[in-house]
């Protein structure tokens, strides 16, 4: 039996939400809330380069080494086709939803509201740890020109540069959204135009084409000799836990969906620009990496952190004799590493306002001053970054592992979760006789996709688990198990004491239940229909060429 639109459309309007908290709002109407002064270029560079930093630049050394070249690129490909999947899924939700909150919030109403809890706490622990980590990331770069002897006492001290950054990121967010999004910008355009450059350089110095370069034509016997592979099947599964760090951030363009102008035009570009960041920016350099630097090279082991001296992009351009090349791609990666620090900021603060305007939080947090400043979660995430001053102390080292250890699988449990709450919202949307017309942006792969994302973020679990139960070059060590594996009872102990407080036994929500349109910006239904209707006929028309390029681009 035929659902005539003015039936689906008012299908849902006397329904109740399942979550006996206040319902939010899509926060950006007026004084009091967050402002709608992201634009197109904004998000495309969100998007495309927003997260490349240490992860990268650095933490792709680790891998090389632990993995070898086969590894390095086999894996960053699983984790890329997983983030094209749950950032396509994301796109579908955030053109249409675009509220504070994003993805945790499409967890509440779509699969559970304690698991909604324990993924916005999760991934605002996430960024709130990630902070001064990056800070002193950040200081650390500072060393390769400080302490070019690598002493170990660079002469101007490290906790001066994390002072000299915690301010800087200070002064961006004054400026509240529009800052970030120019920073982001300006720092977003620099990066790509460097792994541009490194990739150009790249091609010329495995081609012999550099007249310092003693070895010549390099081709690919570093896959051979050493070896395309190191460590069997644990240097493999360790290679995940890096690349997810590596692409941690990918889903940020649907966190600031709810201070973009136009979510609707800009949120399905940002989404479409991810395919391009994972070919280009990380399998393609990630390849001729693997090609003019050899797996064994003994400072490989040591790439970490702000260790920039040893990271892999640097060690390309030595190995190469290029003299300027290293320093100025080490200013690159400083500049990345605060690139990642305002995001930092950005994501932990947007999660915890949304949070506490839910009711899951203090309700102080959820204040945002005039210029649409989440001020006082802000001040908090700001004194988190005064952590980085933690490694000034001789055991700092030890207590800051253990923090980023509950940062350590915060990505796979977010990802998974878009990928599910897709799903289930996909089933609430038919059951309310609603098809992929009515959507602003489709997902390019649909459910199948979310499912193929889902199932891989569980695989990427479990080959974490077992690398950390056993180790690489050592045997099952509980200190070391919880080191890698701390977020997961660290959610359980989310979600599970929500439960508890709230005592609510049921598990999932009931998809009859959901009121599909709350959350959504177009007041006019039918209006909005016939706008997406005449786009989908201009679109019918072009030629072949310009619809393939609107699929891609």
């Amino acid at each position: 039996m035929g659902i005539s639109d003015s039936e689906k459309y008012a299908s849902d309007s006397d329904k109740q939400s399942p979550v006996h908290t206040p319902a939010i709002e899509d926060v950006e109407l007026g004084e009091g809330g967050l402002k709608r002064n992201l634009k197109g270029r904004h998000m495309q560079m969100i998007a495309i380069g927003g997260s490349i930093g240490a992860g990268l630049f650095v933490g792709s050394g680790s891998a090389l080494s632990s993995g070898g070249p086969a590894s390095l690129v086999i894996d960053f490909i699983i984790i890329g086709v997983m983030l094209l999947l749950t950032v396509n899924a994301l796109g579908e939700l955030a053109a249409l939803y675009p509220v504070a909150g994003s993805f945790y919030n499409y967890s509440i109403r779509f699969i559970d509201p304690a698991w909604g809890f324990a993924m916005g706490w999760n991934y605002a622990m996430n960024w709130l740890i990630v902070l001064p980590f990056e800070l002193t990331t950040a200081g650390i770069t500072i060393a390769f020109w400080t302490d070019p002897q690598n002493t170990g006492t660079p002469s101007i001290n490290v906790g001066v540069w994390i002072t000299v950054f915690l301010v800087s990121v200070c002064i961006v967010n004054i400026f509240g959204v529009r800052g970030y999004g120019e920073v982001e910008f300006i720092l977003g355009v620099i990066k790509v135009t460097a792994i541009i450059g490194f990739i150009i350089l790249g091609v010329i110095i495995d081609c012999g084409g550099v007249p310092t370069d003693t070895r010549g034509y390099i081709g690919a016997h570093y896959w051979h000799e050493p070896g395309a592979f190191r460590n069997g099947f644990k240097g493999f599964c360790s290679v995940f836990v890096t690349a997810s760090f590596a692409f941690g951030g990918t889903e940020l363009v649907g966190l600031a969906a709810a201070e973009a102008a136009n979510p609707r035009k800009t949120i399905p570009k940002a989404t479409k620009q991810v395919f391009w960041r994972i070919t280009l920016f990380y399998v393609i350099s990630l390849f001729l990496l693997g090609l003019i630097v050899p797996s064994d090279n003994t400072n490989l082991s040591q790439a970490s952190g702000g260790n920039t001296r040893y990271s892999p992009f640097v060690l390309s351009f030595q190995l190469a004799g290029i003299k300027a090349l290293p320093s100025i791609f080490n200013a690159v990666i400083t500049l990345s590493v605060l690139s990642v620090a305002n995001s930092c900021t950005f994501a932990a603060t947007r999660t915890i306002q949304a949070l506490c305007a839910r009711g899951m939080g203090p309700a102080i947090g959820a204040r945002v001053d005039s210029k649409g400043r989440p001020y006082i979660v802000l001040i908090v995430t700001l004194l988190f970054g005064c952590l980085a001053y933690i490694n000034e102390a001789n055991d700092g080292s030890t207590i800051f592992t253990w923090l980023l250890s509950i940062s350590g699988l915060s990505n796979f449990f977010t990802w998974g979760s878009i990928c599910y709450a897709h799903i289930r919202f996909r089933k609430a949307w038919a059951m309310n006789g609603r098809t992929t017309d009515d959507l602003p942006f489709a997902a390019m792969f649909g459910t199948i996709g979310s499912w193929i994302g889902l199932a891989l973020n569980i695989l990427c679990l479990i080959a974490q688990f077992y690398v950390a139960l056993f180790p690489i070059g050592g045997s099952p060590d509980a200190m070391a198990f919880f080191e890698s594996y701390l977020a997961a009872p660290v959610v359980i102990a989310f979600f599970i004491g929500y439960k508890l407080y709230y005592r609510q036994w049921s598990l999932g929500v009931k998809l009859r239940d959901i009121d599909i349109d709350e959350g959504r910006r177009e007041v006019d239904l039918d209006a909005f229909r016939r706008e997406m209707d005449e786009e989908r006929a201009e679109k019918m028309a072009w030629p072949w060429w310009k619809k393939t390029w609107d699929f891609w681009m």
